[in-house]
């Protein structure tokens, strides 16, 4: 049986594996790190310790096994990052200087120093976001149907009136899920020269 419930700091080493592990545009990243933890600093770890009330972990009789983490207000979000979590990182890790990195430890530490920003033309449409990642064998389960339908409830109960979400162009697994989930495609001219491919939906009663 598989139980949503909100995260606590118990859950960091648990993050960062399925952070890990789903890593690779949603294939396993083991192999390419030597740190393990790195990826889930970034994309689930502070969402899950700074704004618990807005992420969602599944899990199993076997432990985690997937999360959605997000908040209400990405411009917030960032500046609360650079207060409250960078800081630190940047402390514990160097900054190995701009691209191209030696290898995808050296790439991870890069954005603890330098954090990638969503496009503005993104976040004045759609000013949520959110990340989400599943390991392989609760996939095809209905789990990250179940997972973005809690985060939604909880958005659209607080007003929130749109998210977004980027997915790497090397994921198409992952754009034909968030497309299933009722997101479009932003048009790249909208997203300020961003490489990344990225999606919205629109919260709330419209019309």
């Amino acid at each position: 049986m598989t139980i949503l419930r909100h995260p606590n700091p118990d859950d960091v080493e648990a993050l960062c594996d399925i952070s890990l592990k789903t890593g690779d545009s949603g294939r396993d990243a083991t192999p390419l790190h030597s740190d393990p933890r790195l990826i889930g600093l970034i994309y689930s770890v502070p969402y899950a310790l700074l704004m618990p009330d807005w992420s969602f972990v599944a899990e199993d009789d076997d432990g985690l096994a997937g999360y959605v983490v997000g908040v209400p207000d990405t411009v917030a979000f960032d500046a609360l990052l650079e207060e409250k979590w960078w800081p630190d990182l940047r402390r514990r890790y160097r900054d190995p200087g701009p691209p191209p990195h030696a290898n995808a430890d050296d790439a991870r530490c890069y954005r603890f120093h330098h954090p990638d920003f969503a496009p503005d033309a993104v976040v004045r449409r759609f000013p949520a976001h959110m990340h989400m990642n599943i390991l392989p064998r609760v996939q095809r389960q209905g789990i990250g149907k179940a997972l973005f339908a809690a985060w939604q409830a909880k958005a659209e109960a607080a007003g929130v009136t749109g998210v977004h979400v980027g997915v790497s162009p090397t994921n198409p697994n992952g754009a034909a899920f968030w497309q299933a989930c009722g997101m479009i495609r932003i048009p790249v001219a909208e997203t300020d020269g961003s490489s990344g491919h990225w999606f919205g939906m629109a919260l709330g009663k419209t019309g």
